[in-house]
């Protein structure tokens, strides 16, 4: 399973959507604990085409960041947006990483970030090229947030992808999306 880097720098520049009606599916979470490579940014920066988000990426897949996750849970990628300053116009930390079972081991250079039990919204992007689905999801997150239409007010502690099967396929992906709620 590997993604195409090239998703990657476009993932908050697309502005794609379908004009489909999305309603998302309310879900409790069970607290669980992620090891990946983070950094800071903001989707300000991110939409600038100044952003650290798809250097990330490709830092992930070059350096076979997953390969040095120990204790791994399954065997799905999560791209992690925690550590809000604000809102959606703040400053976030934004981690890709592997679930683990065991916490004791994290590796030179990684970061351990656990990730609340509570309940979120998930979002399921269209089939297509990741960066496209995924932008386009996340432009749908907002519009649904502006419109109170999330099925609650967001929490802004952590919200996450999941790339399982159904992203191996770079240009025929699909990505859930869990929005964290208040």
């Amino acid at each position: 399973m590997r993604p195409a880097l090239l998703f990657l720098t476009t993932i908050f520049v697309s502005l794609a959507t379908t004009g489909e009606t999305v309603v998302p599916k309310r879900v409790h979470q069970e607290q669980f604990s992620i090891i990946g490579i983070e950094a800071r940014t903001t989707n300000a920066k991110e939409m600038s085409g100044e952003g650290i988000i798809g250097k990330q990426w490709q830092k992930f897949f070059q350096e076979q960041t997953l390969q040095k996750i120990p204790h791994k849970a399954d065997r799905n990628i999560y791209a992690v947006y925690t550590d809000y300053a604000s809102d959606r116009t703040g400053e976030y930390s934004f981690v890709i990483g592997a679930k683990v079972n065991d916490k004791s081991t994290v590796p030179h250079g990684m970061v351990l970030k656990t990730i609340p039990a509570g309940d979120y919204a998930v979002l399921t992007s269209d089939k297509g090229p990741v960066g496209k689905v995924v932008g386009a999801a996340w432009q749908q997150i907002w519009a649904l947030e502006d419109k109170a239409a999330l099925g609650g007010a967001r929490a802004y502690r952590a919200d996450f992808e999941i790339y399982d099967q159904r992203a191996a396929d770079p240009q025929n992906s699909q990505v859930d999306i869990y929005v964290g709620l208040k």
